[in-house]
């Protein structure tokens, strides 16, 4: 999966604060993320980050599956 610094991720379980919405700042075994909500940041292994994802806007556009790398 094609995740990048600066992509936005939806997941499927919310922040406490409310928010389900993330901005990537780093990637690698483990993704650093950002609330957009409160700014509070956390650390999740990609492969929960993956499981949980619902959607990916890169500048401000949703990106498909192909765009993504990801074979149904």
């Amino acid at each position: 999966m094609d995740i990048r610094p600066g992509d936005e991720l939806d997941m499927k379980k919310p922040h406490p604060c409310g928010c389900s919405r993330f901005a990537v700042l780093r990637v690698g075994m483990d993704f650093k993320i950002r609330c957009t909500n409160c700014a509070r940041e956390v650390m999740i292994p990609r492969k929960k980050a993956e499981k949980s994802l619902k959607a990916v806007y890169r500048g401000g556009k949703k990106m498909t599956n192909e765009e993504l790398g990801i074979r149904n």
